[in-house]
C-alpha cells in the first residue's frame, strides 16, 4: 500500500500518495473495522479536501454506512460532535503540513483517537480491500448502500460549546490577535472570541485552498508576532490548519510554545486544587526545563510516546485531566477528547485576565527552557537503525555523560524514513556535540 498510520492518522501528497482510490478503499476498510450505522466526516480548507472527503464518504457508504458531511470544521469540532452523538468520525486534513499534502484522521465513537490495535485492524482490512480491487465487490456489512447528506450548520453547536466553557466569565477588556492559518478555524475562532467579549483582530482567515499554513499559523508565528506588537494587543493566538494545536505570542511578540503553556495551566490548576492526581501528562519530546519546573512545584509528570492520542490514553487510564505536547496539542480532558487550539486559546486568555498579569511575565515564570537540539537523520530503516548495537552503545555513553541535567530522545519517526535525535543540556554547545556524535553513529549503523 505504501501508506500506513503514523502518529496522527495517515498523510501523503494529495492525489499522488493519497489518491481518491486509496482513500475510498480506506473508507471501506474503516466501515468494516469500525462497524456503525453512521459516520461523521469533516475537512480543512485544502483544495484536495472535497475530492478526498467524497472518496472517503463513498467508501463508507458502499459498505452500508450513512455518512454526514460536516464541511469545513476544526478537527476538535469533529471530535466533539463524535463524542456528543456517539458515532465514529473522520477528518480529512494534513494538520500543519503544506497544502499539497492531505490526510485522514479517524475517531472511534465518542470522539477518541483510535488505539494502535484498531489502526492495525483497519490497515489489515485496507490491504484486503486493495488486494480485491477489480474483483466483484463483497456484500456490504450494512443494509445496502448508505445515505450521504450534508450538515451545513454543524459548526454552530461546537461554537456554542466553546463559548460556554468559561462558566459565565468573559474576555472583555482583552485585545487578542488570532492567526487562523488559512485553515479550518477561519470562521470559528474569530466568532468564539468575539462572542466572549474580546477585542479581536483576525488574520490568515481567508483560505483559498492553497494558502493553508503558508507563512502563517502555529509553525510560522512571525506574522502574528508582528501584528500583535503593531496593534498593541495583549496576546496573540496561532492555530494550525486543522486547529488542534496552539502557539501563543505575548505582547512583546515572543512566542510561548506548548511546553510553556502546559506549565502555566498545570501550575494554575494545581494552585486551585483542580489538577487531578496533581499530575500532568507529557510526551518524550517535552523540554527538560518543564520537568524541572514541575518538580519544584511538587507536580508529578507522566510521560508517553509522541502523539496526543497517547496523551489521552494516559489521561483516561489514570483519571487525569491535563496533558499535552511541545507542539501545542493540549488536552483538557474534562472539556475535550483531543487537542483543541481554540479551546486552549480561550482558556489561556481567561487565565491572563483572571490573574491580571501579562502573558510575558507568566511564561517567564512558568519554566526555564533548557537548550534543545533536534536533528532528523534520513535512513532507510529507522527502527533497525535505532536498535543497532553501536547506536545503543553510543546512546548509553552520551546519557551517562549528561547525567540528570540533560536528556536524550532517540526515536524512529512514525511518519517519515527518519531517525529523530534530540539532546537537551544546560549548555547548548554540549547538546550540539552530543547530537553530532549520535547522528554520526546513526548514519553508519546500517
Amino acid at each position: 500500500m505504501g501508506v500506513r498510520f503514523g502518529t496522527d492518522g495517515i498523510r501523503g501528497v494529495a492525489n499522488a500518495e493519497l489518491g481518491a482510490e486509496l482513500v475510498m478503499a480506506l473508507g471501506r476498510a474503516a466501515a468494516r473495522a469500525l462497524p456503525a450505522q453512521c459516520f461523521l466526516v469533516g475537512r480543512d480548507t485544502r483544495r484536495s479536501g472535497p475530492l478526498l472527503q467524497a472518496a472517503l464518504s463513498a467508501g463508507m457508504a458502499s459498505e452500508g454506512a450513512d455518512v454526514v458531511d460536516l464541511g469545513v470544521l476544526p478537527t476538535p469540532g469533529v471530535a466533539w460532535l463524535s463524542a456528543r452523538r456517539g458515532v465514529p468520525a473522520a477528518m480529512v486534513s494534513a494538520s500543519h503540513n503544506p497544502f499539497a499534502d492531505n490526510g485522514v484522521k479517524l475517531f472511534a465513537a465518542g470522539g477518541l483517537k483510535l488505539p494502535d490495535a484498531a489502526e492495525a485492524a483497519i490497515e489489515e482490512e485496507l490491504d484486503r480491500v486493495l488486494a480485491a480491487s477489480g474483483r466483484a465487490p463483497r456484500p456490504p456489512v450494512g443494509h445496502g448502500v448508505g445515505r450521504l447528506w450534508a450538515e451545513p450548520d454543524a459548526a454552530q453547536g461546537y461554537v456554542d460549546h466553546l463559548v460556554g466553557v468559561l462558566d459565565g466569565r468573559d474576555l472583555s477588556g482583552l485585545r487578542v490577535v488570532v492567526d487562523c492559518a488559512q485553515g479550518a478555524a477561519s470562521a470559528v475562532a474569530p466568532e468564539v472570541l468575539a462572542r466572549l467579549g474580546a477585542d479581536v483582530r483576525a488574520i490568515a482567515c481567508d483560505p483559498d485552498g492553497t494558502n493553508i499554513n503558508d507563512g502563517c499559523g502555529s509553525t510560522h508565528p512571525e506574522m502574528l508576532a508582528a501584528e500583535v506588537v503593531a496593534s498593541g494587543a495583549d496576546l496573540g493566538l496561532a492555530l494550525d490548519g486543522d486547529a488542534d494545536r496552539l502557539i501563543a505570542v505575548d505582547h512583546t511578540g515572543v512566542p510561548a510554545t506548548g511546553d510553556e503553556l502546559l506549565a502555566l495551566f498545570a501550575t494554575d490548576l494545581a494552585g486551585r486544587g483542580k489538577l487531578a492526581g496533581n499530575t500532568v501528562v507529557v510526551t518524550v519530546m517535552t523540554n527538560l526545563g518543564f520537568r524541572l519546573a514541575m518538580a519544584e512545584r511538587g507536580i508529578t509528570v507522566r510521560e508517553t510516546a509522541v502523539g496526543d492520542r497517547y496523551v489521552l490514553e494516559a489521561l483516561d487510564g489514570d483519571g487525569l485531566t491535563l496533558g499535552g505536547e511541545q507542539s501545542g496539542h493540549i488536552v483538557f480532558r474534562r472539556l475535550a477528547t483531543t487537542g483543541d487550539g481554540v479551546l486552549t486559546g480561550i482558556l489561556l486568555a481567561d487565565l491572563v485576565r483572571r490573574l491580571g498579569t501579562p502573558l510575558a511575565e507568566l511564561a517567564r515564570a512558568s519554566m526555564t527552557r533548557l537548550p534543545q537540539v533536534l536533528v532528523n537523520v534520513a535512513v532507510a530503516r529507522p527502527s533497525e537503525a535505532v536498535a543497532a548495537p553501536a547506536v545503543q552503545a553510543e546512546l548509553a555513553a552520551v546519557e551517562a555523560g549528561l547525567g540528570d541535567r540533560g536528556r536524550v530522545v532517540l526515536r524512529a519517526s512514525g511518519t517519515e524514513p527518519l531517525v529523530r535525535v534530540m539532546v537537551e543540556a544546560e549548555d547548548e554547545s554540549v547538546a550540539r556535540a552530543a547530537t553530532a556524535r549520535l547522528c554520526a553513529v546513526v548514519e553508519t549503523a546500517l
